[in-house]
């Protein structure tokens, strides 16, 4: 796991008067690759790269790295789990000198034989700059669920790129400023989606996508996507045990390293059975690191320890308050370049800072959910389906008045929250629905909260189109298969993988996800939505595969997810800071939010007439943000 930077130059002139700033880009992302550094340049490109020793450990790994006559220079950030059969396969020693036993030199002699076409075979994950000086063509890739960032910004004259947005900022000519498309759909996300950042003109490189620059222009093309071939003759017995053979093998396939490696384990079933399957093909004890919470609602630790006993782990544990959050406020953003209000950053944060005293690798659950269906919004799909065959004089005339009528809980997914976000958004297209259960504020409140400034540059696309542009895409054959598409191009790589990837790399810890392995997410698409969720049964399939494989508790245990109880603590512990960064004077000053807007917002908050935590955990990191950062509109 590294970090990596650089510049192209366009048209005419030289790079050399550019090392001084690529040097500089390279340091701000020394936090991803403490064990070495390097730069490579000539008149037309500059390479930076900081590196994470994980495999070969000796300086023969140390990169920019190159094939034998310097033609072809690397920079990468991942793992290629596969890369010593790609080896083998491709008789790459035959033809080829190497020079060490890393994935990253396998990359380089790939491209020499099968040049773009080389990321198909590709089972890992990864971004990579490669530097071809035959053509004078510069390639950037990024693996197929974005599980490593890659940005990229671009004017008249340069091309710059970087694992994180700082190295992209460390250059003065790179203007910053606000992104108010992205603010707008940030805030029904509490992230950003799609291929914008906070930043105009700065964008990511779409996961599974291989750009090229160079005397022809610009291309863009995805090399990878599931079959969505779906076997409707498959059983469920043969679902799930097919699936639990590759749940092992993208397991024992993501072991690969030369040094040690724990399981973030929070006591769900995705975690969970990353410890089961670990413990098949290791001998020494499993590391493993688990969050808890003293309000019981957002408490997994006894399935965590229960985990742990089973597999006598050598298990630790942080529990998060708001002490400690407060002493993150706000630093961590510094790690993200963005705002990013997802309530399990910061405890994935601590987690990973207690990890790094141990190992150098973890094991994350991530990508789960996406590919099994595991998620409250695949259940409230199928119960739409029943709901909607009672008369609409019920469901708006009756059933509606009672459930608003709900006192307001801040428990962690309580009836009330669950009810009310249902009962909204039943009638709505399946798209559509899929949001309206997630979102955070809607077209019409983030009208109310922008400033007359702000209304005026802005007319927004409306934000619900990274949901529909997704659903709409040939390929999956159902609806279901269409809603768990959409959860794996925008949730997961978007949301999810921003905080593994930032959090894990704040503390130099490289965090791998197995449910991602490209092997099983295909055979995953293949499988009908039927047995993926019969009825309201959601993750079926894995959890029929993983009965006598972990207790059965664990087995049956409902999705509660890791996230922080904010919604009470930005009544209590945190009041003071919520109202010092959403004060009237911050809010004048940033130009973007009508403060008596956003001062409705936290006195119903605080009075407990409506649950507005996640939106104002979202302005809050915004504001944070806004300040660490100096953007202005």
């Amino acid at each position: 796991m590294c970090g990596f930077c650089g510049m192209m130059r366009l048209g005419g002139g030289s790079l050399a008067s550019e090392h001084g700033l690529v040097k500089r880009m390279t340091g701000v992302l020394s936090h991803r690759g403490p064990d070495d550094k390097g730069i490579w340049g000539d008149d037309r490109v500059l390479l930076g790269h900081r590196r994470l020793s994980v495999i070969d450990l000796s300086p023969a790994g140390r990169q920019p790295m190159a094939n034998e006559d310097g033609t072809i220079q690397i920079v990468f950030n991942g793992e290629i789990y596969n890369f010593r059969d790609l080896r083998a396969r491709f008789e790459l020693d035959a033809g080829h000198c190497f020079r060490s036993r890393t994935d990253t030199e396998v990359l380089v002699h790939l491209f020499e034989e099968l040049g773009p076409d080389m990321a198909r075979h590709l089972n890992g994950m990864y971004a990579f700059a490669i530097w071809d000086a035959r053509r004078a063509e510069l390639h950037l890739a990024r693996d197929p669920y974005g599980v490593k960032p890659l940005f990229i910004q671009q004017d008249e004259t340069h091309v710059r790129f970087g694992s994180e947005i700082k190295a992209i900022l460390e250059d003065p000519r790179v203007p910053r400023r606000i992104c108010l498309q992205a603010l707008h759909d940030y805030l029904t996300f509490d992230y950003i989606p799609g291929t914008q950042t906070a930043f105009d003109g700065i964008v990511e490189i779409p996961p599974g996508h291989w750009v090229t620059i160079g005397p022809d222009g610009f291309s863009s093309e995805r090399f990878w996507d599931v079959s969505y071939d779906v076997d409707d003759s498959m059983t469920l017995r043969q679902a799930a045990d097919t699936s639990l053979q590759m749940m092992d093998q993208a397991v024992a396939r993501q072991l690969v390293a030369d040094v040690p490696v724990g399981v973030m384990l929070s006591g769900g079933l995705d975690s969970s059975a990353i410890v089961a399957l670990m413990h098949r093909h290791v001998r020494e004890p499993i590391h493993t690191y688990s969050v808890g919470f003293q309000d019981r609602s957002f408490n997994e630790l006894p399935y965590a320890r229960m985990v742990a006993r089973e597999f006598q782990t050598i298990a630790q544990e942080v529990v998060v308050t708001p002490d400690r959050v407060r002493d993150l406020l706000p630093a961590y953003l510094r790690f993200i370049d963005e705002p990013y209000a997802d309530g399990s950053a910061i405890p994935t944060y601590l987690l990973c800072q207690l990890a790094r005293e141990e190992v150098v690798v973890v094991l994350s659950g991530e990508g789960g959910d996406e590919a099994f269906a595991g998620y409250d919004t695949h259940a409230a799909y199928r119960a739409t389906q029943w709901f909607r065959r009672i008369p609409r004089a019920i469901r708006h005339g009756l059933l509606a008045p009672l459930v608003r009528r709900l006192p307001v809980s801040h428990k962690k997914l309580s009836l009330e929250f669950k009810l009310k976000r249902f009962l909204g958004g039943h009638d709505l297209p399946p798209a559509e629905a899929h949001l309206w259960w997630r979102f955070v504020l809607s077209e019409a409140e983030k009208q109310a909260l922008y400033s007359p400034e702000v209304l005026e540059r802005l007319v927004p696309e409306p934000s619900v189109r990274h949901f529909t542009e997704t659903f709409q895409k040939p390929g999956p054959p159902d609806v279901l298969a269409r809603l768990l598409r959409i959860d794996s191009e925008v949730f997961l790589p978007d949301d999810l993988m921003i905080k593994n990837d930032r959090m894990s790399m704040a503390h130099s810890l490289e965090a791998r996800v197995p449910f991602t392995d490209p092997d099983l997410t295909n055979f995953m698409s293949r499988v009908p939505s039927r047995l993926k969720l019969p009825g309201l049964k959601r993750k079926h399939v894995m959890r029929t595969a993983l009965r006598g494989v972990l207790p059965d508790p664990v087995v049956k245990k409902k999705k509660v997810g890791l996230e922080m109880p904010y919604s009470r603590w930005l009544r209590d512990e945190l009041k003071d800071i919520l109202t010092t960064y959403l004060g009237r004077d911050r809010i004048l000053a940033s130009g973007l939010f009508v403060p008596e807007a956003v001062q409705a917002l936290i006195d119903d908050h605080l009075a407990g007439r409506r649950d507005n935590g996640r939106a104002l955990w979202g302005l809050l990191n915004y504001m944070m943000w806004l300040e660490l950062y100096g953007a202005t509109i």
